[in-house]
């Protein structure tokens, strides 16, 4: 149950970010799921910790000389 809070918590400002400061920009993301929504996914299937560096590792990788394409969570 601490886990799932934890969890909670830490999507929060995720959510944040996708109700209040993306729809005010265009859609530029290079991958699919968006960096956001793989954020989400890496927390809940691998927690806060892995999850959080897995997402923070990806979006590092979001720039222009950077990847593109289907890149799912592991």
């Amino acid at each position: 149950m601490f886990k799932s809070i934890l969890r909670k918590i830490a999507i929060f400002p995720v959510l944040v970010y996708q109700y209040l400061i993306s729809p005010l920009f265009p859609s530029s993301c290079r991958y699919t799921p968006t960096c956001s929504n793989y954020m989400k996914q890496a927390i809940l299937k691998h927690g806060v910790v892995k999850g959080g560096l897995l997402g923070v590792r990806r979006i590092s990788r979001c720039h222009p000389w950077g990847g593109q394409g289907y890149d799912p969570v592991p």
